[in-house]
């Protein structure tokens, strides 16, 4: 299910230039998506947290355009509603956090098969 927004171009997003930080504006501009709604975001997604400097002003690190982005189309493109999409980053979290786990213990795996095969090699030669 698709919502229909009119305020939402369907084009393409632009690139995310190489920049360490981004302002509301800038960001605005890049997901597509109003300035009042990103701090809107901000309440509704505990991931989002921009850095707040000089009177208050938001500024967004590359990272938090990405999620932005991805809300974006959570709640554009693919439907979800705000507790949905919540849900649904909070599961990619999970994942991305087992996947992590998994990659270290097959990283130990391979380190104790390279130094068997090292030791064997070693047997052979000696």
């Amino acid at each position: 299910m698709q919502a229909s927004n009119p305020e939402i171009g369907t084009g393409p997003l632009p690139p995310i230039p190489a920049k360490r930080y981004f302002t509301i504006g800038e960001v605005s501009e890049l997901c597509g998506v109003k300035p009042h709604v990103l701090r809107y975001w901000e309440q509704e997604f505990t991931q989002l947290k921009p850095v707040k400097r000089r009177g208050n002003r938001r500024y967004y690190q590359h990272h938090e355009v990405l999620l932005i982005r991805r809300i974006r189309e959570l709640l554009y493109q693919e439907g979800f509603t705000i507790s949905g999409a919540r849900n649904r980053l909070g599961e990619s979290a999970i994942q991305e956090q087992e996947s992590k786990v998994e990659a270290d213990q097959y990283r130990a795996i391979v380190a104790e098969v390279r130094a068997e095969v090292q030791a064997l090699l070693e047997d052979l030669r000696g």
